[in-house]
């Protein structure tokens, strides 16, 4: 498959998921409020179950999610930690201590400050999409396995991302953020309701995002 029918499919996965099934997307917006469950609800998705499977057995949704939120907060670790050590070593804290020490040129320390802040933010950001790479097949991995210690089989995630092929895998996620960013964009233009919409949409867009993991995962298994 392409990135165009990985898109095409993902959304449209969503839409026989959604459209005209109006109980199961309130229960899914719900869901998407107390955020584990939604998480929960994604890893059936991500199971490669077709069509979109009937949210139920909450407490399980939620214990489920509860598992993809520390999958994801252990692949941040790294990443956080980075951020921290480069706004550390390119003077952040420094400036932070001066600031508070009410020197006579603030300014010169704000922009020390503003600098550091945003090189640390650049570095984590580029860290952070190096180890989303490897977390997005091994949340997948998680689903269909059923095992924590398969979301860290750094083995058996390489060995996916080289079928699937990293140039192709790194493309269809920059794809992927690019048609998320449009979209919350254009929803954050619109006053007030465009807030609602977004909590509308939320069930929608995260089953998108879980199809369209699976699909890149089933691309290299």
């Amino acid at each position: 498959m392409g990135i165009g029918e990985y898109v095409s499919d993902s959304f449209g996965y969503a839409n026989e998921g959604l459209i005209g099934k109006w109980m199961r997307w309130i229960i899914l917006i719900i869901c998407s409020i107390i955020f584990p469950l939604i998480m929960g609800y994604s890893l059936r998705v991500m199971k490669g179950v077709t069509p979109a499977p009937e949210p139920g057995e909450y407490v399980g949704m939620l214990i489920d999610g509860i598992k993809m939120i520390i999958i994801n907060i252990v692949y941040m670790i790294i990443p956080i930690i980075i951020g921290i050590v480069v706004f550390s070593l390119s003077g952040g804290f420094g400036s932070l201590t001066m600031l508070g020490m009410n020197v006579s040129d603030p300014v010169a320390y704000m922009g020390l400050l503003f600098a550091s802040f945003g090189l640390s933010l650049l570095v984590f950001m580029i860290v952070a999409f190096i180890f989303s790479l490897f977390g997005i097949i091994g949340m997948v991995r998680f689903a269909r396995m059923d095992s924590m210690g398969e979301a860290f089989a750094f083995g058996e995630i390489t060995a996916t991302i080289g079928r699937i092929g990293w140039v192709q895998y790194i493309l269809a996620l920059i794809v992927l953020m690019i048609i998320l960013f449009v979209i919350y964009m254009i929803l954050g233009m619109i006053p007030v309701i465009g807030i609602l919409l977004e909590l509308i949409l939320a069930p929608y867009i995260s089953i998108a995002i879980a199809r369209y993991y699976s699909q890149l995962y089933d691309a290299g298994s």
